[in-house]
């Protein structure tokens, strides 16, 4: 990825970047300033392999530390910009980095315990450039540091989200990055006249890698906005090409007045990730406006697996084909065994995308992986028979009443097609017959009001009586991490004891 800016960048004066505030940064700029942060890395003793930990607001110098990060040879280990201090001595202790950046308005929080987990240096960068890591690149030559890295060569650890339990460090290669960013290159096609709006954090992988290293690899532009506003966003529309986002990014701007066919008319393409996309939006997205999102599916330890197309059909519901390069079936959670297309079952990758392994955790490395190299991911899925695949949900978030699957996504999809439903979650609570109970929590649309009796009627008459929810709980708004996925842990243990005798809100 280095060497390819490093071409552009030599190329001729070729625009990266632009904010609404009106800064511009090109690749010869961009390229110059990783050149000054590979360099103050070196010179804080950072050495290939090391780690450099970033827990920073969102900027253009975030992006010129990433590339400056390989171009070291140190691994990039971006935080979430929400984590306390507790949640940042857990990855500081595990991860054991040399260098952690943090928001200068923090620095006296983590002095301690930067100290206390043998980090190096602590310094600063703020989301305006300022800081000590910014100033401290100020005076480093801007070239001389290009480590020679292979393939296999860590580029980056992304820690998954950790709702169920402690969160795991991904081990990503260069080769990993790469690979999934040509192939993703090449399925949207995207090019140097493409200017993408970038809403998303850098913290993870679709803003991160998805969306930046596609716009790398292309010689494209973006504009970088520092958080997803609708307004903002509808602001910003006219002067892009592309545009990715999360579901709820979708909603919301369907919940606009100022979305409108003519507004996004100029559009090439609109991408959704990161967490289930209801076919309700889908065809709400495309009725309003003329444009088909194109829905993927990939995960922190894959990046991408699974595209709809950019020519044919992109079918409500379903998250499309596999990418090029990328082996996917769909297996028996027990043997691995290939099931019948038409059959639910556990979604398996192969390829150059699928990561290397859990941060100093071999067992765990070895516990997700079939003997013929499949990663295990935990969704559950189904193909049909012209090759779409679905995602039916998590394999933690089955619901198993009275001995029979409930789905969740199958239920939220009816359910995100009833009048006044804005979204859905399906969750299993403990019940004392059936083991678990099927409950929908539901937030409405503005304006609007959901009958839980109404809604229970509306769904028995299109699913089968086991998988109608016991209850239909309406609340304000569902809870999201910050890529827009449904906590769903948190809902259910919020309501588990929904059916237990004198527990409140039986």
């Amino acid at each position: 990825m280095a060497a390819h800016v490093e071409r552009i960048a030599h190329s001729g004066d070729v625009l990266f970047a632009t904010t609404p505030e009106g800064r511009r940064l090109s690749y010869a700029g961009l390229w110059a300033r990783a050149g000054q942060y590979a360099n103050l890395l070196r010179r804080a003793g950072a050495r290939p392999g090391d780690r450099c930990a970033v827990q920073v607001e969102k900027s253009l110098e975030v992006l010129a530390l990433y590339l400056g990060c390989l171009r070291a040879g140190v691994a990039y280990l971006p935080l979430n910009s929400a984590y306390t201090p507790a949640e940042i001595g857990y990855f500081l202790g595990d991860a054991e980095p040399v260098v952690f950046v943090c928001d200068p308005a923090r620095r006296d929080a983590f002095a301690a315990l930067a100290a206390e987990k043998g980090v190096g240096h602590l310094l600063t960068l703020g989301a305006a450039g300022e800081g000590s890591l910014a100033a401290g690149a100020d005076a480093e030559p801007a070239e001389g540091i290009d480590h020679r890295a292979a393939p296999d060569d860590l580029a980056a650890i992304l820690y998954t989200s950790g709702t169920t339990g402690r969160s795991k460090g991904v081990m990503l290669s260069r080769h990993n990055l790469y690979s999934n960013a040509e192939t993703l290159h090449r399925a949207w096609r995207f090019t140097r006249d493409d200017v993408l709006l970038h809403a998303l954090p850098l913290f993870h992988t679709h803003g991160l890698f998805v969306a930046t290293n596609i716009t790398l690899l292309a010689g494209a532009s973006m504009i970088m906005l520092a958080r997803f506003e609708p307004g903002e966003v509808l602001a910003a529309l006219p002067g892009a090409t592309v545009m990715m986002g999360v579901p709820t990014y979708y909603t919301r701007l369907l919940a606009h007045p100022g979305l409108t066919g003519e507004a996004v008319s100029h559009m090439r393409l609109f991408v959704s990730g990161s967490a289930p996309l209801s076919a309700q939006t889908h065809r709400d997205w495309r009725e309003r406006t003329g444009h088909a999102i194109l829905e993927r599916y990939g995960m922190t330890e894959t990046n991408m697996n699974v595209s709809n197309p950019y020519e044919g059909e992109r079918r409500p519901g379903t998250v499309g084909f596999p990418l090029e390069g990328v082996q996917v079936r769909i297996a028996d959670r027990e043997t691995g065994a290939e099931l019948p297309r038409g059959e639910v079952g556990s979604i398996e990758v192969k390829g150059p995308n699928v990561f290397s392994g859990y941060w100093r955790a071999p067992e765990k490395t070895r516990s997700e992986f079939r003997e013929d190299g499949y990663f295990i991911t935990g969704d559950l899925g189904v193909q049909d028979e012209d090759g779409y695949i679905s995602i039916v949900g998590r394999g933690k978030d089955l619901v198993i009443s009275g001995g029979l699957n409930v789905y969740p996504a199958e239920v939220e999809m009816v359910l995100d097609t009833l009048p006044g439903i804005q979204s859905s979650a399906i969750i299993g609570v403990p019940h004392p017959d059936f083991g678990e109970a099927v409950v929908a929590v539901v937030s409405a649309r503005p304006g609007a009001e959901v009958d839980e009796a109404a809604t229970r009627r509306a769904l028995s008459g299109v699913l089968a009586n086991f998988k109608v929810p016991k209850r239909v709980i309406v609340v304000p708004e569902l809870p999201y991490n910050t890529m827009g996925k449904v906590q769903k842990n948190e809902l259910r243990n919020r309501y588990q004891g929904l059916f237990v005798e004198g527990t409140a809100g039986a």
